[in-house]
């Protein structure tokens, strides 16, 4: 697994992308469109939670625990089972905890949440990459 965090626009994707072009062959359906010639990518704010079990990429998993927390799912069981499925994905996630905390009790506790889920994740990624002004930082 590896893991790439950074403020919003800095890049991220773009670098996911480039990682897994080196990393792993275009040889699956659930991970490759042959009519786009590109990486299906898990996107956090709209695809299914059960994309981000098969696809190389997951895209914004800040979004995905939004939806998680909305739902009222276990933050926990999704990247358990991440970790378990598609153990050789390459996720980004926003940093949130950068800015001013929000009002909102909602707001500050996905802000919490997506911030421990990137520590855990981190723990556990083979690679970890901070991207800023599209410049990728490895940290571990």
């Amino acid at each position: 697994m590896i893991l790439i965090v950074g403020g919003a626009w800095q890049g991220k994707l773009a670098f996911a992308v480039e990682l897994a072009k080196k990393a792993y062959p275009l040889d699956s359906p659930a991970c490759y469109n042959e009519k786009r010639e590109e990486y299906e990518i898990a996107e956090g704010s709209r695809d299914s939670f059960e994309a981000a079990m098969k696809c190389r990429i997951i895209h914004g998993l800040h979004e995905y625990i939004r939806r998680l927390l909305k739902e009222g799912k276990s933050v926990d069981d999704f990247l358990s089972a991440v970790r378990q499925q598609n153990p050789h994905v390459i996720i980004t996630s926003n940093e949130l905890g950068c800015g001013i905390v929000p009002m909102d009790p909602g707001e500050r506790e996905w802000r919490e949440v997506s911030g421990r889920a990137s520590v855990g994740l981190a723990r556990t990624s083979e690679e970890v990459y901070r991207m800023v002004c599209g410049i990728a930082s490895r940290i571990k």
